[in-house]
C-alpha cells in the first residue's frame, strides 16, 4: 500500500506547504457553501418536476430522468473523485468538481429542452464528491480541536441543503421561474469556487497511485443497475423483467467488485475497511438515515398539501407545506455542531445513538397519530435532531477509524451508501402512497400510517447499528492499530 505524504498536523493551527497558515473560518465558509449548493440542487428540482415537464413538453416519466441522471452521476463519480482527491490533492479535485457543478447549473438554467437539462443534471451529480473532499480537507488543514465540530457542521449542511431545497422550490417557481432553481445555487457555487481557488492551500496528505479502472467499471455497472432499477421501478413495475434484471445485474456486479478490489494493489475503495466495526456501523446508520430523510421529504409535504376535507389532509399550498420543514432544517443546524462537540468529548457512539432514538420517535409519533398539525411539527423537530446528530457522528466515526490518506475513499463510500438509502426510501414511500390511493388518485390515510410505520421500522436499524458501534476504548485501540494518530480521542 502506498504511503501517505506526512501530515503537518500538530496541536496548533497547521501550516500549508507554502508556509502560510490557512484561515480556518474561511475554509469552513467556502466548504459549507459548496456543500450547501450541491445539497440544495439535490432536492430543489423534485417539487418542481411537473412544472419543468410541462414547460419543456415532456411526460412525467421522461421528466423523472432529471432526477435519475443526477442520482446515477453522483453515485458513480463520488468514489472516483474521492479517490482522486486522496491521490493528487483534495483541493485540486474540489476545484474541478465545483467547476463542473457550476457548468451544470448554468447549463440547466439555460436548457432549451429536456435532453440538455438531463445532461446538465448529470454534470451536477459530479459534485457528490464535495462531501468526502471537504471532510478530507478539514481533517488535513484544521487544528484537531476544530475537526469534529466542523465535520458535524458540514455533515448537517447536507441535510440542511436538502431541506432548504424542498422549502424553497415552491416560492422560487411561483414568483420567478424554474430556471432560477439553478441560477440561485450557481451564485453559491461561484463564491465557493473563488474561495477554494484563492483562499485555500492544497491539502498535504496524499495516497499516490493509479486509479483502479477495473474496479471503477465494475462499481459503475453495479450502482447504475441498482439505482436505475430503484428509480424506475415504480414506472416499470417492480415485477417487470427490466427491474428484476437490473437488480440481479447490480447484485452480481457488487459481488464481483469485492473480488476485484481484494485482488488489485491499489483499489478504488479498500473493501477491507468495511470489516472495521467503526466503519460498517456508520455505513448502516447512513443507509438508514438516507431512507428516513427522504421518506420525510415525501410523506410530510404530501399530507400537508392534501385537502382538509378528506379528514386527514391539512390543505396547505406548496409554499406553506415547505415552511413546515423549516423546524427540521433549524434543528439540523443546531444538532450537527453539538454532535461534533459530543464526539470530541465522548466519541461518536453516543450522538449516533441519540440520533437513532430521535429518528425512531420522529416517525413513531405520526405513525400512531397524524391528525393534528402539532404532531407533524414535533416529528419534524425530532427528525432534524436525529439527522443532525447521526450524520455528523457517522462522518466522525469513519475518519476516526481510517488513516488520513484514506479519508476520501472512506467518506465517498459512506456518501454512496446514503445516496442508495435516499433512493430506496423515496421509491418505497412513493410505492406505498401509490398502492394506497383513492379512485381519484389521492393517497388514503392508511398510506401515511403505513409509510410512517415503515420508516419507524427502518429507523430501528440505526439504533441497533449505533449500539453495535465500538466504544471509545475499543475505537482508540482500533485507531492506533490502523495508524490513525491525529485525534485527541486517540492520542490522549
Amino acid at each position: 500500500m502506498a504511503t501517505a505524504t506526512a501530515s503537518p498536523r500538530t496541536g496548533s493551527t497547521p501550516t500549508a506547504e507554502h508556509g502560510r497558515r490557512p484561515n480556518s473560518t474561511a475554509i469552513i465558509v467556502y466548504l459549507s457553501l459548496g456543500g450547501l449548493s450541491f445539497a440544495v440542487l439535490q432536492s430543489l428540482v423534485a417539487p418542481a418536476l411537473s412544472t419543468i415537464g410541462k414547460d419543456l413538453g415532456a411526460s412525467t416519466s421522461d421528466a423523472s430522468w432529471v432526477l435519475t441522471a443526477y442520482l446515477l452521476s453522483a453515485s458513480v463519480l463520488t468514489p472516483i473523485l474521492g479517490r482522486l482527491g486522496d491521490m493528487v490533492g483534495k483541493r485540486k479535485v474540489l476545484i474541478v468538481v465545483l467547476t463542473i457543478l457550476l457548468a451544470g447549473a448554468v447549463l440547466a438554467a439555460l436548457a432549451p429542452n429536456l435532453g440538455v437539462l438531463i445532461v446538465a443534471r448529470a454534470l451536477q451529480g459530479a459534485a457528490g464528491a464535495v462531501m468526502p473532499l471537504s471532510i478530507g480537507i478539514v481533517r488535513d488543514e484544521l487544528p484537531k480541536e476544530k475537526v469534529s465540530v466542523t465535520i458535524g457542521l458540514l455533515s448537517a449542511i447536507f441535510g440542511i441543503g436538502a431541506g432548504v431545497g424542498i422549502v424553497a422550490a415552491g416560492p422560487i417557481v411561483e414568483h420567478l421561474s424554474w430556471h432560477w432553481l439553478f441560477w440561485l445555487p450557481a451564485v453559491l457555487v461561484v463564491i465557493a469556487l473563488l474561495g477554494v481557488v484563492f483562499g485555500m492551500p492544497e491539502s498535504p496528505v496524499r495516497k499516490p497511485g493509479r486509479l483502479d479502472l477495473a474496479g471503477t467499471v465494475v462499481l459503475a455497472v453495479a450502482l447504475v443497475a441498482i439505482l436505475l432499477a430503484v428509480s424506475e421501478g415504480q414506472t416499470w413495475g417492480w415485477g417487470d423483467v427490466k427491474t428484476v434484471g437490473l437488480l440481479i445485474v447490480g447484485a452480481v456486479a457488487l459481488v464481483a467488485f469485492v473480488f476485484v478490489e481484494l485482488r488489485v494493489a491499489e483499489p478504488l475503495i479498500d473493501v477491507r475497511l468495511f470489516a472495521v466495526r467503526g466503519v460498517w456501523t456508520a455505513h448502516v446508520v447512513a443507509l438508514v438515515f438516507g431512507f428516513a430523510m427522504f421518506g420525510t421529504f415525501v410523506l410530510v409535504p404530501t399530507i400537508l398539501q392534501l385537502p382538509s376535507a378528506l379528514g386527514y389532509g391539512f390543505g396547505k399550498d406548496v409554499t406553506q407545506a415547505g415552511l413546515f420543514l423549516l423546524p427540521t432544517v433549524v434543528m439540523m443546524v443546531i444538532a450537527g455542531p453539538i454532535a461534533g462537540i459530543l464526539v470530541r468529548r465522548v466519541g461518536p457512539k453516543p450522538p449516533m445513538l441519540i440520533g437513532g432514538v430521535a429518528i425512531v420517535a420522529a416517525f413513531l409519533i405520526p405513525a400512531v397519530s397524524h391528525a393534528a398539525i402539532a404532531e407533524i411539527v414535533v416529528s419534524g423537530l425530532l427528525t432534524g435532531v436525529g439527522i443532525g446528530m447521526a450524520l455528523a457522528a457517522c462522518s466522525n466515526a469513519i475518519i476516526e477509524s481510517v488513516p488520513a490518506n484514506q479519508t476520501g475513499e472512506a467518506i465517498s463510500a459512506n456518501t454512496v451508501v446514503r445516496t442508495i438509502g435516499s433512493s430506496v426510501g423515496t421509491a418505497v414511500i412513493a410505492a406505498l402512497i401509490t398502492s394506497h390511493s383513492t379512485p381519484q388518485g389521492l393517497p388514503t390515510d392508511d398510506a401515511f400510517t403505513i409509510g410512517f410505520w415503515a420508516c419507524t421500522a427502518v429507523a430501528v436499524l440505526a439504533v441497533v447499528a449505533a449500539l453495535a458501534a465500538p466504544s471509545m476504548r475499543a475505537r482508540r485501540a482500533a485507531a492506533v492499530a490502523a495508524g490513525v494518530d491525529d485525534f485527541d480521542e486517540v492520542t490522549r
